[in-house]
Formats: C-alpha cells, sequence, structure tokens
C-alpha cells in the first residue's frame, strides 16, 4: 500500500477538524508535487510570490488537469471547469473589466462608495433579533441558529435576493459542496455517488440564477442584480452565462465563508476562555480579534483552479507549465516563518496580514462585508451569551475541503443578556 502524502493525508475527512499537524509537515517542502502530477504550495512566502506572479492562472481551463483518480470514471476539476468564468476563475483583461464593472453596483459609485458600511445598522439589528430569538433556550446551534441566517440576509438583500428562496439555493450549495473532494477519498462510492447530485444541484441554481436575472431585465428592483443586467457603462455589459456565473458565486461566496468564520470563530473562543474573557473585558479589541481569528482558522483552506502558464522555478522546484497548482492558505497562516508562535491565539497581534481573504487581484470581492458581519456578530456573542459551554469538541465538520466549517456548533448558555 503507497503512503500517502502530507497533503492527502490533510485532505481525508477524519482529518477535517484539525488538518493542522499535516500543514506543518507539509511545510517541510514548501512547493511539493504530488502523484497526481499537481503541486501544493503551502509557505506564506512562495504562496505570496504565487499570488502576484502573473505567470500563474486562475481560470481552470488552462490547466492539463490531471487524470481521474483511482476508481474514478472523471477528473476531479470536472464540477469546477464546467461553469462559465467569472471573476474568480478569469485572468486579465477579461477578469479587470467584469471586476471594475461590479465595483459600484456592490460597494456604491465612486462618489460615494459607502453602501458596505452604511449596512452597520441592519446588520446589528439582525444580529440582535438572532440573539434575541435566543432567550429562553439552554442550547443553541450556531451554526443554523446565529451564523448562517445572518450573512445570508445580508447578502441577499444586498443582491436583490428575494429572502424566501434561501432554502432552496442553501440546499443547492450544500449538495455541490459535498460533492467536490480533491483528496484520496475521491474515488469512493459515497463521492461518486455525490457527484451526480452536486452537477444536478449546481444546474438547478444556474436555472434559478438565470430566471431572477430575466425578472430584473423586465423590471429592474433594488440590489446589484439588477445594476449588473442594465449596466450599460463604456465597457459594455457582460454576457447572460457570465452573469449568471458571477451570480452564482456572489450568491454563495457572499455566505458561506462568513458562516465558517463567524462558526469558527465561536468554537476558537470557547477553546480558549482566556480569550474570550478579555473581548468581553475588551470589545475594543473587536477588530484585531477578528482578523487572528481570521489567520487562525481560515473559511478558505485551500484554492484549486491556479495553473502555471510556463515554467515557474520556486523554492527549489519547477512547477512546469501546465500544472494544477494548489494554494494552501490554511497552512501558510500558520507558517512559523512569517508568524510568531502561530498555534497560538493572539488577538492582539501585530502586522497580522494573514491570507485569510488571499491576496494580489484575486483578494476576496466581498472582505469588508465579511469583516464587518463577523465584527457586529462575534462582539454581541460575546457580549450578550450567558456561560456558553460546547457541548461536543471537536464538532462535526461539513465534507468540502475548500470551504471548511462545522456542521453544527451545539453550546449550552445560561441564558441571554438584553
Amino acid at each position: 500500500m503507497v503512503e500517502e502524502t502530507p497533503w492527502q493525508q490533510s485532505l481525508r475527512y477524519a482529518n477535517r477538524a484539525n488538518p493542522y499537524p499535516f500543514y506543518e509537515e507539509l511545510r517541510k517542502t514548501p512547493v511539493a508535487r504530488q502523484p497526481d502530477g499537481s503541486y501544493v504550495v503551502s509557505t506564506y512566502r512562495e504562496i505570496v510570490e504565487l499570488l502576484h506572479d502573473n505567470r500563474v492562472s486562475s481560470d481552470p481551463t488552462k490547466l492539463q488537469a490531471p487524470g481521474p483518480a483511482e476508481g474514478s470514471e472523471e477528473p476531479i476539476t470536472e464540477a469546477i471547469i464546467s461553469l462559465e468564468p467569472n471573476i474568480i476563475t478569469q485572468d486579465p483583461p477579461d477578469h479587470d473589466r467584469d471586476r471594475r464593472m461590479m465595483t459600484p453596483h456592490f460597494y456604491g459609485p465612486s462618489h460615494a462608495p459607502h453602501r458596505i458600511s452604511d449596512l452597520e445598522p441592519e446588520v446589528r439589528r439582525l444580529t440582535a433579533d438572532l440573539l434575541d430569538g435566543m432567550k429562553g433556550k439552554t442550547r443553541i446551534d450556531v451554526v443554523d441558529e446565529f451564523a448562517f441566517p445572518l450573512p445570508v440576509t445580508v447578502i441577499c438583500k444586498v443582491l436583490g435576493v428575494p429572502l424566501e428562496d434561501i432554502p432552496r439555493f442553501h440546499g443547492w450549495i450544500e449538495k455541490a459542496l459535498d460533492a467536490l473532494d480533491f483528496g484520496p477519498e475521491a474515488a469512493s462510492e459515497e463521492i461518486q455517488s455525490r457527484r451526480a447530485g452536486g452537477r444536478q444541484a449546481v444546474q438547478e441554481f444556474e436555472q434559478y440564477a438565470g430566471e431572477l436575472l430575466d425578472r430584473y431585465a423586465e423590471q429592474p428592483g433594488p440590489g446589484m442584480f439588477s445594476g449588473l443586467v442594465h449596466e450599460d457603462g463604456p465597457e459594455g455589459g457582460m454576457s447572460k452565462n457570465v452573469l449568471v456565473s458571477n451570480a452564482l458565486l456572489l450568491i454563495f461566496a457572499g455566505h458561506e465563508t462568513t458562516v465558517n468564520l463567524i462558526a469558527h470563530s465561536v468554537l476558537t473562543l470557547l477553546r480558549h476562555p482566556d480569550a474570550f474573557e478579555k473581548l468581553r473585558r475588551r470589545p475594543d479589541l473587536i477588530v484585531p480579534a477578528v482578523e487572528e481569528l481570521l489567520r487562525w482558522e481560515s473559511s478558505v483552506q485551500l484554492w484549486h483552479t491556479r495553473s502555471a502558464l510556463a515554467d515557474i522555478e520556486i523554492a527549489g522546484t519547477t512547477i512546469p507549465k501546465g500544472a494544477q497548482i494548489f494554494l494552501a492558505y490554511g497552512s501558510a497562516n500558520r507558517d512559523p516563518e512569517r508568524f510568531a508562535n502561530p498555534d497560538e491565539l493572539d488577538l492582539e497581534r501585530p502586522d497580522n496580514q494573514h491570507l485569510g481573504f488571499s491576496q494580489g487581484i484575486h483578494y476576496c470581492f466581498g472582505a469588508p462585508l465579511a469583516r464587518l458581519e463577523v465584527q457586529v456578530a462575534i462582539g454581541e456573542f460575546v457580549r450578550r451569551v450567558e456561560n456558553p459551554r460546547l457541548v461536543e469538541d471537536p464538532p462535526p465538520y461539513r465534507h468540502n475541503q475548500i470551504f471548511r466549517g462545522p456542521r453544527h456548533v451545539l453550546v449550552d448558555i445560561d441564558g441571554i443578556r438584553d
């Protein structure tokens, strides 16, 4: 039996709750070739270098994808490259044009780019309502009752997605995420059976987004989607297929990563009661605290669509043209060459330039909104929830390796303060 690499071990579901020991081993070889011909980059300096290297493409159609995993009939990347381009799978100049087009519809026009910061009162109201709804309970699920409803409600209002549609697209997203696997279990019967369901879910999600955009084309309304449909700037608008792909991206990424970040933040603080009490005593620390929580448990653990447009020499290794490159953000954020005592939680960590939102031209489009939501949510949770205790540690995790997060976080509480 062939021994698995540290990377392969880190991707096994059994290690989802704690991949960090495998990352530590992985960093001994900063750029490591894998059995399928892909390359995993696990150290901070090398990942940052590649994020700013124009010889690295984000377009999955440009990679020479690995063949099917052993026992599988299709390549792992199949579900990814079937989608039309969007801003995280485009290279310049298309990426730059489309992101430039989207920005004013999300943040507001250049003369008044305050749309996201102006959401703070609404985020605070929604957070308060969710916590008020927990009054009288002695056990809560942080994911279902708090971490999910807050960001999904906010992003729907920003985009112009009807709130009553949340259960529909949430189900599609869950099926699509559960169908994607990059590890040694990808060829299992379970994952293979999930693939068909994942493809069907993506198709239904695409159809839904297309119909929603069509409605806005006929009747303009509030939100970003309506604005993009009627975009008539000097660079023109997006094609229907690219609009749909970006709509799926915005609905999905606009809440899923924040759900994981809020859930992981609560989980981390309850595992570190001194930090929890410190933040309760000093609420002014919420901004650096959220940055440290972003570093500590990266909502996006890895990224997979990068490939080399030419041979790239890095860290004593040559990544050949066409090779798939995995960027292991979760590992980089625990790199001792960049962060002192990286396995210690420090809510006042100086110079905390983590990769929780990546870097370069693909820096997270919605990072300011995510920061606002998590700062408010965690600040209020710490202030208002009385004596929270974890029921199960580690909690059950979702299957997906990219958007790593707990499926549930059960917490016993003594009450909710006003």
